[in-house]
C-alpha cells in the first residue's frame, strides 16, 4: 500500500515539476476571474432586472426574468463549455503519464519496487484521474460559488454535471493509456484521444451516415464503431440536460441510459484492461 501511495504522490510531484499543476491553476483562475468580472446581474425581489456582459447591457425589453430559470439555463450552457475544456485539458495534461513511465531508467526504477506491473499502471491511472478531478471541480465549484453569490440561487446540479464530465474523462484517459503503452509517445496519445472524441461525436448521427452509405459493410462498420466507442456527444448532451433540467442521471440523455453510460463504461474498462495486459507483457 505504501508503494502504491508513493506512486500516486509521484504523479502529482511530476505534474508540479513539469508545471502542469501551475499552468492548470493559472488558466483556470484566469477563466474564473474573467467570468466573475464579466457577468453582472441586477436581482430585484427574486427576479432579474438587468444583465451586463463584458460591460454591455443586455436588453430585457423591460421584463423581469425569473432568476431560478435563468441560473439553470446559464449553468446548463456553461456546463457544455466546461465539458469541452475539462476533457481537453485533462487529456493534454495526463497523456504523458505512460510514455514518461516507460522511459529507460524511469521504468527500471519503478519495476525495482515491490509493486506489480498492473498495480503500477493502475496507480498512474488513478493519479491522472485525481489530477483531472482537482481541476474540474476547482472550475465548477468556483463558478457555482460566483453564480450563487451574485444571484442567491444555490443549485447543486452543476456539481452533479462535474461527475459526468469526470466519467467522460475516465473513458478518454483509459484510451490514452492504451495508446501510451503501445506507442510510448505523448503526442500520439493526445492526437489519438482527441480523434476518438471527435469521431465519437460525429457517430452520434450514425443512422443518417449509414443511410447515406452505398454499401452494407461500410454501414455496418459505422454502426459497430458507434456502439464500441464512448458516446462523447451524448454525454455532453446529458450534462447539459442534467444541469438545466435536473431530472437526474437516468433521464439526463435523450436515449436509453445503457447506450450512453453503459457502453462508455465498457469501453473504459476494456481499454484499461488491454493496456494493463500489454504493459504486463512488455519487454523493458
Amino acid at each position: 500500500m505504501r508503494a502504491l501511495a508513493a506512486n500516486l504522490e509521484e504523479v502529482f510531484r511530476e505534474a508540479a515539476a513539469r508545471w502542469t499543476l501551475v499552468a492548470w491553476f493559472l488558466l483556470s483562475t484566469l477563466f474564473v476571474g474573467i467570468f466573475a468580472a464579466a457577468v453582472n446581474l441586477d436581482v430585484v425581489d427574486g427576479a432579474l432586472a438587468g444583465v451586463k456582459l463584458f460591460g454591455k447591457t443586455v436588453d430585457l425589453a423591460g421584463k423581469k426574468v425569473d432568476v431560478d430559470k435563468l441560473v439553470l439555463g446559464f449553468e446548463g450552457g456553461f456546463s457544455a463549455i466546461l465539458y469541452l475544456v475539462g476533457t481537453f485539458l485533462a487529456v493534454f495534461a495526463t497523456a504523458h503519464l505512460v510514455p514518461r513511465l516507460q522511459e529507460k531508467g524511469t521504468v527500471d526504477l519503478y519495476l525495482s519496487r515491490p509493486v506489480g506491473r498492473v498495480p503500477l499502471l493502475l496507480s498512474r491511472f488513478a493519479g491522472g484521474f485525481l489530477l483531472a478531478a482537482v481541476n474540474v471541480f476547482y472550475l465548477i465549484v468556483s463558478i457555482w460559488l460566483i453564480v450563487g453569490w451574485k444571484t442567491g440561487v444555490w443549485d447543486a446540479r452543476l456539481l452533479g454535471g462535474g461527475l459526468l464530465i469526470l466519467f467522460a474523462i475516465t473513458a478518454l484517459l483509459a484510451f490514452a493509456f492504451l495508446v501510451g503503452v503501445v506507442t510510448s509517445s505523448t503526442a500520439v496519445s493526445i492526437m489519438a484521444t482527441y480523434a476518438i472524441f471527435f469521431v465519437s461525436s460525429v457517430l452520434a448521427a450514425h443512422e443518417k451516415i449509414e443511410a447515406a452509405l452505398s454499401s452494407e459493410w461500410t454501414a455496418g462498420l459505422v454502426k459497430t464503431l458507434y456502439w464500441v466507442l464512448p458516446k462523447t456527444a451524448q454525454l455532453g448532451q446529458a450534462i447539459v440536460t442534467l444541469v438545466s433540467d435536473g431530472r437526474g442521471f437516468r433521464h439526463a440523455a435523450a436515449i436509453e441510459p445503457f447506450t450512453v453510460y453503459g457502453t462508455t463504461a465498457i469501453f473504459a474498462v476494456a481499454m484499461l484492461s488491454l493496456a494493463s495486459w500489454l504493459f504486463s507483457r512488455k519487454d523493458f
